[in-house]
């Protein structure tokens, strides 16, 4: 066993035993999914961050911009940061209050129960999709850190780790290590970007090796400002209502401190998500000076890391990517256990024990299956791209027009549900026939959703 598979699995271990340690303050289905909603706004903003902050978000905003450099079309951490905020000041104090588990629960007080069954199904693929993609990155980044693991065997123990990870301990033991991964990822950023700035002789001369030439917010050719709308409407628009998110604004224990964490976690990810971009700016003047180059998109971080970083730190780096990873997939798999528990299985009158039984169950069944789907993919990317597939824009537009006005009902909602992932889909695996697939199927969604709301009007 290498050092650094040692440390990582030391690590797995400390988070293991603080989800046994919170499992014993669980004692119905609401502290297993939304922690009692006692979480104060700095705990709940903190956890935003960590959940939202994943290792695609090191790895492939670092890479993109080594790559292309910064520009208008860069929406990865900006985009998403400002998601979050948008989030925190229209959303998550108003459903805060409606007291919901999930947000197919607001579609069966709101719309009605005919309209809980089909928005769970349109939202369950993306987390379970979600989930997969974060347990192939974990398996990669086990397979990398040791020697004669196979990729099966790998992902094997990733899935068994994040299912146990997240059944033990539910969101409580999800926001209590998300306050130590998010501490591990930002010093491991932190120490990335010192020994950059370091290589290049200090602060004063990482400015002046700031790349102007790769830097620019002018429009790129053949690429006109609906182009730059449908990039930032994706992270902004499409994610604003991700479950993720949403469940610790409804953990939260008032509505302001609901708001509060949105915001602050925004603000959190904004600057956090600004050192691997810094990092992608800066590293690549070093290049001349090695004898080879850094690693290429997904690689280029940890490449940098591995060449600046004495082995013990580069330890807490990896450490710092498994601990987004973690913070991640457990959020992604409470997610889909919550919507299979509540929304999709009918439990009716049943104890609490009972329903934090089936809560379990579900987290383990939508484990299970992302664990096949992350055996069967070729790569995160393909994974990510499958839960992008269903897209968000009738969530976004339903639950828009259910929180801002009374007229509509469950045919508005589901009409908006079919409407907008159908318009996506097609874009999508059509897209010489729809170049704009997000802004049309928001425009769709919301089309469909007041059609049907002015046709069954009560008169």
């Amino acid at each position: 066993m290498t050092v650094l598979l040692a440390g990582i699995l030391a690590y797995v271990a400390l988070q293991l035993a603080v989800g046994v340690i919170a499992s014993r303050t669980i004692a119905n289905e609401t502290d297993f999914f939304v922690a009692g909603r006692r979480l104060g706004p700095g705990l709940a903003a903190i956890s935003v961050f960590a959940t939202w902050f994943g290792a695609e978000t090191c790895l492939g905003a670092a890479g993109s911009v080594s790559a292309e450099g910064l520009s208008i079309l860069t929406v990865e951490p900006f985009g998403y940061g400002l998601c979050l905020i948008v989030t925190g000041v229209v959303f998550a104090a108003p459903l805060w209050r409606r007291g919901i588990v999930t947000l197919s629960d607001f579609f069966r007080t709101r719309f009605g129960g005919a309209t809980e069954g089909l928005s769970a199904l349109v939202l369950l693929p993306s987390s379970i999709f979600w989930a997969a993609a974060q347990i192939r990155a974990f398996s990669e980044i086990l397979v990398s850190s040791s020697e004669g693991l196979s990729l099966q065997a790998a992902l094997a123990l990733a899935a068994c780790i994040a299912i146990v990870y997240t059944v033990l301990g539910g969101l409580l033991a999800d926001v209590w290590t998300d306050c130590i991964q998010a501490s591990i990822l930002v010093l491991g950023l932190l120490l990335v970007l010192g020994a950059v700035i370091h290589a290049l002789g200090g602060p004063a001369a990482a400015w002046a090796a700031l790349p102007g030439d790769r830097i620019s917010f002018s429009l790129p050719e053949r690429t006109g400002w609906f182009d730059v709308a449908e990039a930032w409407a994706i992270p902004i628009i499409g994610s604003v209502t991700a479950q993720e998110v949403l469940a610790r604004s409804f953990a939260a224990r008032s509505a302001p401190a609901a708001r509060t964490a949105g915001i602050a976690g925004g603000l959190i990810y904004l600057v956090v998500g600004a050192i691997p971009v810094t990092v992608a700016l800066l590293a690549p003047s070093l290049a001349p000076a090695l004898e080879h180059s850094f690693g290429e998109g997904d690689a280029f971080l940890p490449s940098v890391a591995k060449e600046f970083l004495p082995a013990a730190l580069y330890v807490l780096f990896a450490g710092a990517l498994v601990s987004a990873i973690l913070s991640t997939v457990d959020s992604a798999l409470l997610v889909a256990g919550s919507l299979v528990a509540r929304n999709v299985v009918r439990q009716g009158d049943t104890t609490e024990r009972r329903k934090l039984l089936l809560a379990r169950a579900g987290v383990v069944l939508c484990g299970l299956v992302a664990w096949r789907f992350a055996v069967t993919a070729e790569s995160v990317l393909a994974l990510i791209e499958r839960a992008s597939a269903f897209g968000s824009a009738g969530i976004v537009v339903a639950v828009s027009m259910g929180l801002a006005t009374r007229r509509g009902g469950a045919a508005s909602a589901i009409a908006a549900m079919v409407a907008g992932t159908g318009v996506w889909m097609v874009g999508e695996r059509f897209p010489d026939l729809m170049r704009y697939p997000f802004l049309t199927s928001v425009a769709a969604a919301f089309v469909a959703f007041w059609s049907m709301a002015l046709r069954f009007r009560k008169r």
